[in-house]
């Protein structure tokens, strides 16, 4: 059933993504925000359709930990799903992603329609530097900078290496930075095609205020993350016995 079920969400999925890829064309010529707005259409149905025939739904918790106005999220990275919420919860999300991104046909034009902060892995240090430059100007419109930590998706029971981008945009922006945990591994798995059913949880964590000491922040920033990680992983799976399990500790 579930193998079923992940056909068909891609065979409704891909449609989906394709015509409004070609509908959105003329936006390009429009104002940033009004792509945004057609982004988060995209995801609304996206969402709809993956409750609909996987079974597949989520929860948010901890919106109080949310500041209002401008703020670094600091996220959690399990599941292609993961790229994609932050469009419904968020109103003008600026996300951190590689610059290879906006190379692509269609998705590349949209993400560089709706400023995003393209990061330059072959310009060393100077890549710091544009990243915060660019998230500063988003920041200075009240958006919220979302960022990856790890860079990418690490599976579920596992954690990355948290690189040092997060801490040039902490240092850089001045503002509160909120840690987010998850749980959307067990479910939707990184490069799998199968998605399970159930219900994902994702966890806005109190937010560290600006100026803490970077070395400080790092260890501080992975320990929030991952601790509520762990725990909304646990719980996923007491909650939902047909999920995989995670590997054993000795062979992650």
């Amino acid at each position: 059933m579930t193998a079923l079920r992940s056909l068909a969400y891609q065979l409704l999925f891909l449609p989906w993504t394709l015509g409004l890829s070609l509908l959105y064309l003329p936006l390009l010529l429009g104002p940033r925000r009004r792509m945004q707005r057609a982004a988060a259409f995209w995801l609304r149905g996206a969402l709809a359709l993956q409750a609909a025939v996987l079974g597949l739904r989520y929860e948010v918790r901890g919106r109080e930990h949310l500041p209002a106005g401008a703020a670094l999220i600091a996220a959690k990275h399990q599941s292609a799903w993961d790229t994609m919420i932050f469009h419904q919860l968020l109103g003008d999300p600026a996300y951190v992603l590689k610059q290879e991104l906006l190379r692509l046909p269609f998705i590349g034009w949209y993400l560089q329609k709706t400023g995003m902060v393209a990061i330059d892995r072959t310009a060393g240090i100077k890549a710091l530097k544009l990243m915060v430059d660019a998230a500063k100007a988003a920041a200075a419109e009240g958006r919220q900078v979302v960022i990856f930590p790890e860079g990418h998706r690490a599976p579920a029971g596992q954690s990355g290496d948290y690189h040092s981008g997060v801490a040039a945009l902490y240092a850089g922006l001045e503002l509160p930075l909120v840690p987010v945990a998850l749980n959307s591994g067990l479910f939707w798995g990184r490069n799998a095609f199968l998605r399970h059913a159930g219900v994902i949880t994702l966890e806005f964590l109190p937010a560290i205020p600006p100026g803490l000491n970077r070395k400080l922040l790092m260890p501080e920033l992975e320990q929030r993350i991952e601790t509520a990680t762990r725990a909304l992983e646990a719980e996923a799976l007491a909650r939902h016995p047909h999920l995989p399990p995670l590997p054993a500790a000795d062979a992650v």
